[in-house]
């Protein structure tokens, strides 16, 4: 399911923890719904058994598996997510907006030690996206975004050392329909512009 195979239209949008994918995602996908595009806006991990697990895993002072067995849950997670939500809503032409994909598995897993090359060949089986945001933040700013939002310490995916590798990961994809943003500019102005790339 290529960019530009005429079945709906792709977005993933991706970044490390704090740079506000989840606001900018909700916010995009009423935009686009104001404009007359029906809309699936979903997330990763899902609220599927595997997403479940992963969140447990990844809750600060929860048990901590290997890296191995992180990507196959991740795969597992997707797996379902993208037979039972992204494919079926891509074939019936709609915009699919997508708060994390396998990108941010190539960047966290791969932070862990595993090839973000080898993982991104596992995903096969996921379409590929029509367009890639990835927002940028400094990993100073977006910790200071965390701790604000949530009033505790970071989870195990948002250490400061953890998270300056994985946004070095991220700095690092390429795509061929790439947008680079900046996590600091207001919400409106980054829909904007996404909006205009996709029309």
């Amino acid at each position: 399911m290529a960019p530009g195979s005429g079945r709906g239209y792709l977005i993933a949008i991706e970044g490390i923890d704090g740079t506000g994918k989840s606001t900018l995602a909700g916010e995009l996908a009423g935009a686009l719904e104001r404009r007359g595009r029906a809309v699936t806006l979903s997330f990763e991990p899902t609220r599927g058994p595997h997403g479940r697990r992963i969140r447990e895993l990844a809750g600060a002072g929860g048990e901590r598996v290997s890296a191995q067995e992180e990507l196959e849950l991740f795969i597992a997670d997707r797996r379902e997510h993208v037979a039972q939500v992204i494919a079926p809503a891509l074939a019936a032409g709609h915009v699919v907006i997508l708060d994390r994909y396998y990108y941010s598995t190539m960047a966290y897993q791969g932070a862990r030690g595993v090839d973000p090359a080898a993982i991104e060949r596992r995903h096969e089986f996921a379409p590929r996206p029509d367009l890639l945001v990835i927002l940028e933040l400094p990993v100073d700013e977006a910790l200071e975004r965390i701790t604000a939002k949530r009033g505790s310490i970071p989870d195990l995916f948002e250490g400061a050392e953890y998270l300056t590798q994985v946004d070095r990961l991220f700095r690092g994809i390429e795509h061929p329909n790439l947008m680079r943003l900046d996590a600091r500019l207001p919400t409106a102005e980054t829909v904007a512009a996404i909006v205009g790339r996709v029309a």
